[in-house]
């Protein structure tokens, strides 16, 4: 079993096309089981390209900024910071997703915790929100154990295919208490 010590972030933008399609493939039915599926027209080189184009204007916007983790070179999984409400909030949306093959080994967990120091730290972020299924009981463990707490429940608020599901909804602060930034006061 190859050692998770050297899992890193990368800006999903300076992502490989080609390997991002070839991760987004092998784990397809995987992810549809679990979380909303992505249209047909996603799996096609030219539509990840134009993904990452779009990531890269997101972030250059302050909309959203995405990343996929890495074991060394692979690609094992995807997370993303979206919806970054600057003015009157300073918050953002948690989204992650692990492989299968990696699911139990603490990589969510440490994926998370890189992301919410990028979020305080370069992003100067106070606030990430989280939702999780409620079923999802791996999902809400990692959230926990970043520092994240309940605030809500969405009851059958959620389909996935064709059955619907509660939402835990999380949040988390930075614990530097709320602010905005300076230039938007």
């Amino acid at each position: 079993m190859k050692s998770t010590d050297d899992l890193s972030l990368c800006l999903l933008e300076d992502v490989d096309a080609a390997a991002l399609l070839d991760f987004e493939l092998q784990h397809r039915a995987f992810f549809e089981a679990r979380i909303n599926a992505r249209a047909a027209s996603y799996y096609r080189l030219e539509a990840v390209q134009a993904s990452l184009l779009e990531a890269r204007e997101q972030r250059a916007a302050d909309r959203a900024h995405g990343f996929v983790l890495q074991l060394g070179a692979e690609i094992v999984g995807r997370i993303n910071l979206t919806a970054v409400e600057r003015q009157h909030f300073n918050r953002a949306q948690l989204g992650y997703r692990i492989g299968e093959p990696w699911q139990g080994r603490g990589l969510a967990t440490r994926a998370v915790a890189q992301v919410l120091q990028h979020a305080r730290q370069t992003l100067d972020l106070w606030r990430i929100e989280a939702v999780a299924r409620a079923g999802n009981l791996g999902s809400l463990r990692v959230l926990e154990r970043n520092g994240f707490t309940p605030y809500g429940h969405s009851r059958q608020s959620m389909c996935i295919q064709g059955e619907w599901h509660d939402q835990i909804l999380l949040e988390w602060r930075s614990g530097e208490g709320p602010h905005l930034r300076p230039t938007q006061v």
